[in-house]
């Protein structure tokens, strides 16, 4: 099947074949001929499939005939995040380069002059954060009764960053004979209930089970202690073939400090997170795109819907809260049927979080092994038993540390005491080879040595006597600690 079965305008194939598409996947094949039927839709798909061309294309062909009217757009697209929706506004002017029409984005993080002079000139298409959209039509800086044709693209994503009430307010206001769309890689019961109060009859399109990983995606788990995720994952990166690599975690913080680390260490790495105003963000995803930067460190604000062709591998530093989370995620590679890994590392206490992601997908995410190692590591049996063929390696320069039992005489040489000498002498070194000091001539003669019973009390640091083992008991109720000085001045026994 190609895209001119699917009854688009020759207008429309033209800038398709251009982009370099032949082919519609499984979900633009099976979704495109009911929108333009004008039917509602629910469309599930595995993430990385096609799903936003499957509603782009018809739209374009669809939104040709009309007339604009100020203030009021005549389709609306609602994304969940601005990355999301530039990404959309980007396929609307690839694949609309041949048709006359206005597209306004609307998302936060940047000035409203440009959003407003837009929606007054009128647009045919309007994309749009919820957030933004609510506080423009609070304002009465746009009107929804002309819409059309509404998409819900990531209802997951929307539900899980509370933009629901949002939604039902929304399509409260739009007419209520319209064409509606809603797609997402999994169907929660929120989003189901959401599909039947605001569709009418619709056609529901599954290609694949909700929330089932790619095929082209070897998914693998390292189990890992905490401090060690740091090295792990500086060891993959330059071991695993990476050319392309997303870092996901879920904190910001640790976001920014992974950036940072990796970037000590020589990666050319960059962040993009919740915290970076809309311009910033938008830049590092042009220096990932353009390979100034191979490896982006990101938050989930990058893990849904992004579409970055060369993603080699994805990396869950943190294994996902949410295990819808890990399906988008790792959605980020293994994309337009390329093939992509995607590791995820799992400490202890990230049992229950690996566990409710395997349990969601219904597939059980391979150990990392050896057998999985893309370079050739040293075989440390095979090192040893080349060195006992031939003759046993010299030991280390560094000198090892002298027994107790071996004296060094004056020229230098150490000389070894019999074993039975050993057991007899107890200090340390022998007093003839101490050097003299002062006022002091060393002693000599082994029988000048005082008798172990005669040996000095101990004394820690300060000088102090320390209590042995072997001192006598102290009565019940008197201090037998350490006496301090200052409880012989001033008193009489």
């Amino acid at each position: 099947m190609t895209f001119a079965d699917l009854g688009l305008s020759p207008e429309l194939l033209k800038a398709v074949e251009d982009a370099g598409y032949t082919e519609p996947t499984a979900i633009q094949a099976e979704a495109i001929p009911p929108v333009l039927m004008m039917k509602d839709i629910i469309g599930i798909a595995q993430t990385g499939t096609g799903k936003t061309a499957s509603f782009v294309l018809p739209m374009i062909d669809i939104m040709a005939s009309g007339r604009r009217r100020a203030l009021m757009p005549r389709s609306l697209i609602l994304e969940p995040t601005r990355e999301l929706a530039a990404q959309v506004a980007e396929n609307f002017e690839k694949y609309g380069k041949n048709h006359d029409l206005k597209m306004a984005l609307l998302i936060g993080g940047v000035q409203m002059g440009d959003q407003l002079k837009a929606l007054n000139e009128g647009v045919d298409v309007l994309i749009a954060t919820p957030g933004r959209l609510m506080d423009l039509f609070e304002r009465g800086k746009i009107l929804l009764n002309g819409c059309e044709l509404l998409v819900i693209d990531e209802a997951d994503r929307m539900l899980d960053m509370g933009f629901i009430p949002d939604i039902e307010f929304i399509c409260s206001k739009l007419p209520e004979t319209r064409q509606t769309m809603l797609f997402s890689a999994t169907m929660p019961p929120p989003i189901a209930k959401l599909a039947k109060t605001f569709l009418s009859n619709p056609k529901r399109i599954e290609t694949a089970r909700a929330a089932t990983t790619n095929k082209d995606i070897t998914a693998f788990k390292v189990h890992v202690e905490q401090r060690a995720k740091l090295s792990t994952l500086q060891w993959l990166l330059r071991n695993d073939l990476v050319e392309t690599a997303i870092v996901f975690s879920n904190k910001k913080m640790t976001v920014r400090e992974l950036n940072k680390k990796l970037q000590n260490d020589g990666f050319r790495s960059g962040e993009i997170h919740g915290d970076i105003d809309q311009n910033t963000r938008q830049k590092e995803l042009e220096r990932f795109k353009s390979g100034d930067i191979n490896i982006l460190v990101a938050s989930d604000v990058a893990a849904r819907g992004l579409d970055i062709k060369g993603v080699s591998h994805v990396f869950n530093y943190d294994t996902p809260w949410h295990p819808d989370d890990y399906v988008h995620r790792i959605g980020r590679t293994g994309r337009a049927g390329a093939k992509g890994r995607a590791f995820t590392f799992v400490t202890k206490s990230d049992a229950e979080a690996i566990d409710n992601v395997e349990k969601l997908t219904k597939n059980k995410i391979a150990v990392f092994g050896k057998d999985d190692v893309r370079v050739e590591i040293a075989d440390p049996k095979a090192s040893k038993s080349s060195d006992d063929d031939g003759e046993k390696p010299e030991k280390s320069e560094k000198p090892a540390r002298r027994s107790r039992s071996k004296k060094r005489d004056e020229d230098g040489d150490t000389q070894d005491a019999p074993r039975e000498a050993k057991k007899e002498r107890k200090p340390r070194r022998a007093r003839e080879d101490r050097p003299e000091r002062e006022g002091r001539p060393a002693r000599t003669e082994r029988e000048e040595r005082p008798e172990r019973a005669e040996k000095p009390e101990k004394r820690n640091r300060g000088g102090r006597r320390r209590r042995d083992e072997d001192d006598e008991p102290v009565p019940a109720g008197e201090w037998n600690g350490p006496k301090p000085g200052f409880l012989d001045m001033g008193f009489k026994d």
